[in-house]
């Protein structure tokens, strides 16, 4: 695995283009883009997690108020979770070894995996289990993992596993072809549409339709493509701004 330098981030961000076809042709770029934020432990999440102590050390305890916008939360831990991007982020982490949270599985995981939930995924969402990392990065609580039994350093629980929701999905009368991508917060999940043009990428909240009633009742939201969704995040952008 060849890890990309610790600027390539900024090096990658897209250029919007409005030739047709440029979207499709454009997958080679976006998936560097992909491996430079998910290989970057102070990029592959919205935010990160600094030491307080390290702040005060290296920029004096007036930085806390003069970055409080730029806050997080506090944890009982000592840290500070900041916004990704921010300078003591990029500061903390600028030496910090470089490579995925779960390394990229191999194509007969993938296969595997597409037998379970009985559909094969986008080649783009193949290319990103299999280029970039098994999960465990991206927008909100970071892409699930397409295998079980996958835990990151520091948690008690495995990471969610994609395959394994779908199939509890299914018993609760969700959509066969929905498939979970990550959780959005409160009552809210990201799915991407196996079956339709393009794969948009569905906001759904659980508490917005009764079981037994139709699933999709309870979209909130569909951004056009898994490829746009993804580009969002790659290029540092908000999932949730055209939501809101």
């Amino acid at each position: 695995m060849t890890l990309p330098p610790h600027d390539t981030y900024t090096a990658l961000r897209r250029e919007p283009s409005l030739e047709p076809g440029a979207e499709e042709a454009d997958d080679e770029a976006l998936i560097k883009a992909l491996q430079a934020r998910a290989w970057d432990p102070g990029l592959r999440f919205n935010h990160a997690d600094v030491p307080v102590e390290w702040i005060v050390e290296h920029y004096g305890k007036r930085r806390l108020e003069q970055i409080r916008d730029s806050i997080v939360s506090y944890s009982s831990a000592g840290t500070v979770q900041l916004k990704a991007g921010t300078e003591e982020i990029t500061a903390y982490f600028a030496n910090v070894p470089r490579g995925p949270l779960f390394p990229p599985i191999s194509l007969p995981e993938v296969e595997k995996a597409e037998r379970r939930i009985g559909r094969p995924l986008p080649e783009l969402l193949r290319r990103v289990y299999t280029e970039v990392a098994n999960g465990g990065f991206g927008p909100d609580s970071g892409l699930a993992c397409l295998t079980d039994g996958n835990r990151a350093p520091g948690h008690v629980r495995d990471w969610p596993c994609a395959v394994s929701v779908h199939e509890r999905n299914l018993s609760k009368g969700m959509p066969p072809s929905w498939l979970y991508l990550t959780y959005g917060g409160c009552t809210m999940e990201w799915h991407v549409s196996l079956t339709a043009v393009d794969n948009p990428v569905l906001l759904y909240d659980a508490d917005g339709y009764t079981f037994g009633e139709d699933p999709h009742d309870g979209l909130r939201h569909a951004t056009a493509s898994l490829r746009e969704w993804l580009w969002t995040w790659a290029d540092g952008g908000n999932v949730w701004d055209d939501v809101l």
